[in-house]
């Protein structure tokens, strides 16, 4: 089998303008790779209609400017696509086909882009482990004795890039449901600003907090599939009407300074990933890069867990009530409504998803809606002033996207308790604030990646991937994937 995929969008772009390889050996390959998946991370597959217009994308001639055509790719199953079925990894949703396509993949189809299959999530979005999907766990690519987790929410779209089954898949972000699987996969992930890339079509969880993102291998794919997919959409209430403009090409030279949070820094505990993140560090120092360590307190940040999960539940509670099994999806009977809905939901929804309505039905309710939710919503406010802060002066801040490589699957759990550790939570800033905000590999710890977060000012996206392309070439990490890591191991990185 060949390994085309295993290339960038603009190298697979510049080979199929030579000549040197057809739309239809991409899709064949992409196929075969989905077929033989180990890592249960697919969920309905497109083989078929992917194959009849790769073949009738063979017969056209290349377009110069047009990144995406005849490009592979795999979408979250919580993103509409019409005619195929979409369950956002619930069994609630079993066998609902959508009538339409997402805003996203309406824009992918024009380029011509292909979709192959879509990938399997932690259940509607909640969760981080890609656990709690009803397909069962996801496993890190990297570790074929499959004792490691890749992550969640965007589990299945880690492992088929991590993998390269395609050269990017769609996700979505709500805490940090790209970024930090990103992290685990080795993986270039980015949530943009809020409400420049429209989220029609996707499976609300958290509306004040989901962002439609994705995951490539290099840092310029990242940004052209930016510039792809930044346009205003009117069937999206939360698109921005500022005008749209492009970030490539990126000019690393308009970094000047960037701030490193010291309390984040603080509650990171592995050596490893310490030492690769202060070389890192002296390097951007060494290219004239001022480098600031800054102080936010530490109450705060210990807030932003408490803070997400309370918004995030109240918010799922109410954006998933339709899921009753009498509008649409797998619908349990019963002699009454009520019994109709009590069985459709009891049978449909996992325990996590359970739990988080009950916790957000409860943060609703009138009498607790003061000293819960409410008051999350406020320090939500003062975790952003606190970084709004930061930012005005700032190009970006960065810190390691996670506190360890991925976790074994027998470490990591998505039942709720009252963990607070700054460093698996911070992130979710990125959220808070709509922040343009990227993940792109900081290094390798015994074969497995950890990351390295970067998040910019809101509308600052160009910022955000100039501060990620210079720091990709420090790195030297461009384009890690499963097949090539030993190859970055030899070199020593």
């Amino acid at each position: 089998m060949s390994n085309y995929l295993n290339l960038s969008i603009v190298e697979l772009h510049n080979l199929l303008l030579k000549g040197e390889v057809k739309p239809s050996t991409l899709v064949l390959e992409a196929i075969e790779k989905c077929k033989n998946d180990e890592f249960n991370a697919l969920e309905a597959t497109n083989y078929d209609k992917a194959l009849e217009k790769a073949y009738e994308l063979d017969k056209k001639e290349v377009p110069s400017d047009n990144y995406f055509f005849a490009i592979p790719y795999i979408a979250k199953d919580n993103l509409s696509t019409r005619g195929i079925e979409t369950t956002g990894g619930s069994n609630i949703l079993k066998g609902y086909v959508p009538s339409f396509d997402a805003t996203v993949i309406s824009i992918l189809n024009s380029l011509d882009a292909i979709m192959i299959a879509k990938s399997t999530l932690d259940e509607l979005a909640m969760g981080g482990s890609g656990r709690s999907g009803h397909k069962g766990l996801q496993y890190n690519p990297y570790d074929k004795s499959k004792k490691h987790l890749i992550g969640g929410s965007s589990s299945g779209s880690a492992v088929v890039t991590a993998a390269s089954y395609v050269p990017f898949a769609l996700g979505s972000d709500t805490g940090d449901s790209i970024r930090k699987p990103a992290s685990y996969g080795g993986l270039v992930g980015y949530k943009p600003t809020y409400g420049l890339i429209s989220r029609f079509g996707l499976f609300p969880f958290s509306v004040s907090l989901d962002h439609v993102g994705y995951f490539t291998r290099s840092v310029e794919d990242a940004a052209i599939l930016f510039d792809a997919l930044n346009k205003y959409d009117e069937n999206d209430y939360t698109s921005s009407l500022k005008e749209r403009t492009k970030v490539c090409p990126l000019d690393e030279k308009e970094v000047k300074k960037v701030a490193v949070v010291k309390e984040v820094i603080a509650s990171i505990k592995d050596e490893k990933i310490l030492d690769a993140f202060n070389n890192y560090v002296k390097e951007l120092e060494n290219k004239g890069i001022k480098v600031d360590y800054v102080s936010v307190d530490s109450n705060l940040l210990k807030a932003i867990y408490p803070s997400y999960i309370i918004i995030s539940s109240a918010e799922a509670t109410s954006n998933n009530a339709n899921l009753d099994g009498v509008k649409f999806g797998n619908r349990k009977e019963g002699k009454t409504y009520q019994e109709v809905m009590f069985n459709t939901r009891n049978e449909g929804f996992g325990e996590l998803i359970k739990r988080r309505f009950i916790l957000g039905s409860f943060a609703l309710m009138k009498e607790n809606q003061e000293e819960v939710y409410l008051k999350a919503k406020r320090v939500r406010h003062a975790i952003v002033d606190a970084f709004n802060k930061i930012l005005d002066s700032y190009d970006a801040f960065i810190a390691p996207a996670a506190p360890s490589t991925a976790k074994r699957i027998n470490e990591d759990s998505d039942a709720l308790d009252d963990t607070y550790l700054i460093a698996d939570n911070f992130l979710a800033i990125g959220n808070f604030g709509g922040y343009p905000s990227i993940t792109i590999p900081l290094g390798l710890k015994e074969g497995l990646p950890f990351g390295l977060s970067i998040t910019s000012n809101i509308f600052e996206d160009k910022k955000c991937f100039e501060v990620a392309k210079i720091s990709e070439d420090i790195i030297g990490l461009k384009g890690l994937s499963t097949s090539n890591i030993n190859d970055f191991i030899k070199e020593g990185k």
